[in-house]
């Protein structure tokens, strides 16, 4: 649920996120919703891919030295840090050898990193997320600190509601590491380009907000993911 307008947090409290704050405040009923699936539907899957997640914690051990998760702050709801769970697609220390952004073909991904970043099963630990409260299974990508700083005054309208595993953006985006290949300056090109057209996406969906649209997300993310 939202919290009142008084106890956002003082950067958001704006007009250009108060126009997105009245429209949420009008879908109690849908937040509701969203919040109930979000644990039902972690809560569901965890147990059911619980042998899958193992088997993929033990090929990555295999595979390269360093942990099973790779948990990087980030930013969620009103702005509250959080540590994301991931499971661990690079080398060890890969945040501090390049920038915050990956690119494809990228030398710090490992052999089994490039197979669970090609199918997004490097996400599914973000389940743990969702039961803690973290985030939510559709809204905007958690962005790091970093690039949260350069957000615009309406951006911040995307931190209403919890980060999320997937979003429309996520699914337009899904080759983003492509989009930055050729990119002389990746945080600059993220920053200046990828980064609004992004947002776009994601302001409209917290316009469109509803827990029928949020299920429709999630339909299309799983085509996305087997085509």
């Amino acid at each position: 649920m939202l919290r009142e307008w008084e106890k956002l947090p003082k950067f958001m409290q704006t007009e250009e996120v108060r126009l997105y704050y009245d429209s949420l405040k009008k879908k109690k009923i849908s937040l509701a919703l969203k919040r109930g699936f979000d644990v039902f539907a972690a809560s569901v899957m965890l147990v059911t891919f619980s042998p899958v997640l193992i088997a993929i914690s033990i090929m990555i051990v295999r595979d390269s030295n360093g942990g099973v998760f790779y948990r990087q702050e980030r930013v969620t709801q009103y702005g509250r840090k959080f540590k994301i769970f991931k499971f661990r697609t690079m080398v060890a220390n890969a945040d501090k050898i390049g920038t915050q952004v990956t690119v494809s073909n990228d030398s710090r991904v490992t052999r089994v990193g490039e197979k669970l970043r090609k199918y997004r099963l490097d996400e599914l630990p973000q389940l743990i997320n969702i039961i803690l409260g973290d985030m939510t299974l559709v809204g905007t990508r958690p962005e790091s600190t970093h690039y949260v700083k350069k957000y615009t005054p309406e951006m911040y309208a995307t931190l209403l509601l919890p980060a999320g595993v997937t979003s429309e953006a996520s699914i337009k985006y899904k080759d983003e590491a492509e989009l930055l290949d050729k990119a002389d300056d990746v945080d600059k090109v993220y920053v200046e380009k990828v980064l609004p057209e992004k947002m776009k996406y994601n302001l409209e969906s917290i316009r469109k907000f509803s827990f029928i649209h949020d299920i429709g997300t999630m339909i299309k993310t799983v085509f996305a993911v087997i085509r």
